[in-house]
C-alpha cells in the first residue's frame, strides 16, 4: 500500500524550530520529487518548497526562504523539512507530496500524506 506519512508537527513558540519528517512505504522515494505545502486556516493550499531526486534542484517560496531547508535521505526513504525561526503566519497543516515534476503546481503530485499540524504562538 502506497503511504506518505508526515510527522514532526506540534506547538512551538515564535522563533522556535521544528523538523517535519515524510516517510514514503509501498514505494521508493528515490526517483520521485518531493514538494512541501502546507494550508493555513481560511487560505488556499500553497507548495512552499520542493527537492528533486538527486537533491540537486532546490526551490523555496520566498515566505520561508532562507529560514526552511529541505533535504531527503534516500536510504531511508523519508524527506525532511528543517523549520526554523518560525512565525505565527507559518501556523498551517503542512503536507509531502511526491511527484515526477519539479514544481509547486499541486497536480503534478501523485501521492500525499494526510498533513501534520504546525501551530506557532506569539
Amino acid at each position: 500500500q502506497v503511504q506518505l506519512v508526515e510527522s514532526g508537527g506540534g506547538l512551538v513558540q515564535f522563533g522556535g524550530s521544528l523538523r517535519l519528517s515524510c516517510a514514503a512505504s509501498g514505494f521508493s522515494l528515490a526517483n520521485h520529487v518531493i514538494g512541501w505545502f502546507r494550508q493555513a486556516p481560511g487560505k488556499e493550499r500553497e507548495g512552499i518548497s520542493f527537492i528533486n531526486s538527486r537533491g540537486d534542484d532546490i526551490f523555496y517560496q520566498d515566505s520561508v526562504k532562507g529560514r526552511f531547508t529541505i533535504s531527503r535521505d534516500n536510504s531511508k526513504n523519508t524527506g525532511y523539512l528543517q523549520m526554523n525561526n518560525l512565525k505565527p503566519d507559518d501556523t498551517a497543516v503542512y503536507y509531502c507530496a511526491t511527484g515526477p515534476v519539479a514544481t509547486v503546481i499541486e497536480k503534478f503530485y501523485r501521492f500525499w500524506g494526510v498533513g501534520t499540524q504546525v501551530t506557532v504562538s506569539s
